[in-house]
């Protein structure tokens, strides 16, 4: 695949991953925000969860379809590729990283004079990303971008939709990069200089707790996973 060629606005993506890319201003500002402001891994991971959440509400064939059309898409791309925007220098607020990503969104949309109401779905999809058993019930949006998080990660969510092979074709356009570790290292990072940031019964305090437990430790932090296995979904 080709790569394009980089302008101030614009990442230097294959063309496979940006013709996919709603062609609109609110959503091409916030790839340009989240490429210039997010680690690389994470950038990565937030464009696979976008194509992700494409795929299962294509698979699913449910009312939530209608987030694959104008205007809806710009939610659905907006709600994942800022659903780690917390985890950036930008954005890195006071807030545990969900809720600092989700305001990130909010105030983006709000630029862009997006309704309230429309604002809230992108924000609860966000900020409640890591919460399982609530994204899940909360919202459709909500649930499809945990789902799709999920998939990323290796989630038996994958044989469920048949998705192994479209998840190692996303890959090669935009690679892994050790996100496990990058993640989990910039939550972790937030959490020890603002403790705040990683509220009790969070995975931020799971992340936290484990890198408290063994500092040395250099591989993925234990608790990414969360008690699942490794490369099984948070």
């Amino acid at each position: 695949m080709e790569a394009s060629v980089p302008t101030a606005n614009t990442p230097s993506l294959p063309e496979s991953v940006l013709n996919h890319i709603p062609d609109t201003t609110i959503s091409k500002t916030a790839l340009s925000l989240a490429y210039t402001n997010l680690p690389l891994p994470i950038f990565h991971h937030s464009l696979r969860v976008f194509f992700l959440a494409k795929h299962l509400i294509t698979v699913e064939n449910t009312p939530t379809s209608h987030y694959l059309r104008h205007p809806d898409l710009d939610l659905l791309f907006i709600a994942c590729i800022f659903h780690d925007m917390g985890a950036c220098n930008l954005h890195n607020g006071p807030q545990r990283f969900e809720v600092e990503g989700a305001d990130a969104a909010s105030l983006h949309l709000h630029s862009h004079g997006i309704s309230s109401e429309k604002r809230h779905q992108v924000w609860t999809a966000i900020a409640l990303h890591t919460s399982p058993g609530i994204a899940e019930r909360i919202s459709p949006l909500a649930r499809i971008v945990r789902q799709a998080v999920l998939m990323d990660f290796g989630a038996p969510l994958r044989d469920v939709f048949g998705a192994d092979g479209y998840c190692q074709e996303i890959e090669v356009a935009l690679p892994r990069l050790d996100v496990e570790k990058c993640l989990g290292d910039v939550v972790v990072g937030q959490a020890v200089k603002v403790p705040g940031k990683a509220p009790a019964v969070s995975w931020p305090n799971a992340l936290l707790k484990a890198h408290l437990r063994d500092p040395e430790w250099e591989g993925v932090n234990p608790e990414f996973f969360g008690e699942e296995k490794p490369g099984r979904g948070l």
